[in-house]
């Protein structure tokens, strides 16, 4: 439900051929002449009803691009392609979410989408690869440092060699050329270096997005866009050290939503995933320095606030669940009127605890009794427990 994906449903399905059959654009051949030759049954069996059919998608897909004023670029090109087709699940769900809220897509989206895609795809094999390259890179920055020093310091002493050399009335145009010589040598080590000083920025630089764009992966939920369980436990760890070094308070919140699974079963998962969307965002509106939101995982969500007192975080995530639990939804896929969504909540104050993980489980039962209670409801942790 966040997006993962099978093998069969991967970015790179197909990208290959899409990409070979773009390049034909370049290549001198008419459109006709490319669409021909796609077309063309490669066995010679190929029925007139899959060259219709081919002809259809390309009509399609120029359709696509053409509606949504999207560039001719191979991304939009195998974005439209994996739209039509559904040969990648989480492209055709993200498509249809984009013009269900905004009627349109727009070659910036799908460039994000596309980066997104690119950051799902980071497995601890490449991120050792990636840190690798970055170690390498710094060797060869340490290396060509230490060759341009060394030369310096040649040119310097050599250049001392021959003004030795340079006296009134001698002849000085052998003295003169060696010294010409030198300078010319100098000044191509000089330009070597700073090309190979230029790749290896540029290189340093791609492998520093990479591993931004691999952070984000491994800290963020991509449905709801809140950091995920991971992140979470970072940040815990840091706002208890804060917290006990400003003398601050420090609580924390469970919330889950109520009977999530009836809402799947009743009004399907992309009804479901677009309800865990507007939850978290409402609950993303109290984020700030000192209030942190997460998805922890499934339909629930955790809350941390530093500054503020188990009772006050108990009315602060009180009030969202009052907002949430006055709104009226409407599942977009039929137009029908959804029942009530509400969640339920556990609080407790984390610093009488021994442990941050003891303080959870503390939140965590609270939420368990608001659950057993009715639900709909915000308990708070008996500061005994």
């Amino acid at each position: 439900m966040n997006g993962a994906q099978s093998s069969s449903a991967s970015p790179q399905h197909g990208l290959t051929d899409r990409l070979a059959r773009w390049a034909r654009g370049f290549s001198g051949k008419s459109e006709e002449d490319s669409v021909e030759e796609e077309l063309r049954p490669r066995s010679g069996t190929a029925s007139n009803r899959e060259i219709n059919r081919r002809r259809q998608l390309y009509g399609d897909i120029g359709d696509f691009l053409f509606a949504h004023d999207l560039d001719l670029t191979p991304i939009n090109f195998s974005v439209a392609l994996d739209y039509l087709t559904g040969a990648n699940i989480g492209v055709e769900k993200a498509i249809r979410a984009v013009m269900m809220e905004r009627g349109k897509i727009t070659n910036g989206w799908i460039e994000s989408i596309a980066a997104e895609q690119r950051a799902d795809e980071v497995t601890p094999e490449s991120l050792a690869t990636m840190l690798d390259k970055v170690e390498e890179n710094l060797t060869q920055f340490t290396g060509l440092m230490h060759e341009s020093r060394n030369s310096a310091k040649d040119y310097g002493a050599a250049l001392q060699e021959q003004a030795k050399d340079l006296g009134e009335g001698r002849d000085n145009e052998p003295v003169l050329a060696r010294l010409v010589g030198l300078t010319r040598s100098m000044v191509e080590k000089t330009r070597q270096v700073e090309t190979q000083l230029r790749d290896n920025q540029r290189q340093t630089q791609a492998l520093k997005s990479s591993l931004e764009n691999a952070r984000r992966a491994a800290e963020h939920d991509h449905l709801t866009g809140l950091p995920n369980r991971r992140a979470f436990e970072g940040v815990l760890r840091e706002e208890v050290a804060l917290a006990q070094q400003n003398g601050e308070m420090l609580s924390v919140a469970f919330c889950d939503i109520d009977h999530f699974k009836h809402v799947n079963d009743t009004h399907g998962h992309d009804t479901g995933d677009r309800v865990l969307k507007f939850v978290a965002g409402l609950l993303a509106k109290a984020s700030n320095d000192h209030c942190h939101v997460a998805r922890h995982g499934g339909e629930e969500f955790v809350m941390l606030f530093r500054g503020k007192s188990a009772a006050e975080a108990c009315e602060a995530v009180d009030s969202v669940r009052e907002d949430l639990a006055t709104r009226s939804l409407v599942n977009r896929t039929n137009g029908e009127r959804m029942e009530r969504v509400s969640f339920s909540a556990g609080v407790a104050n984390v610093l009488i605890y021994e442990d941050p993980r003891a303080a959870l489980k503390a939140a965590d039962r609270a939420l368990y009794l608001a659950k057993e209670h009715g639900r709909n409801r915000v308990y708070l942790a008996a500061e005994t427990d």
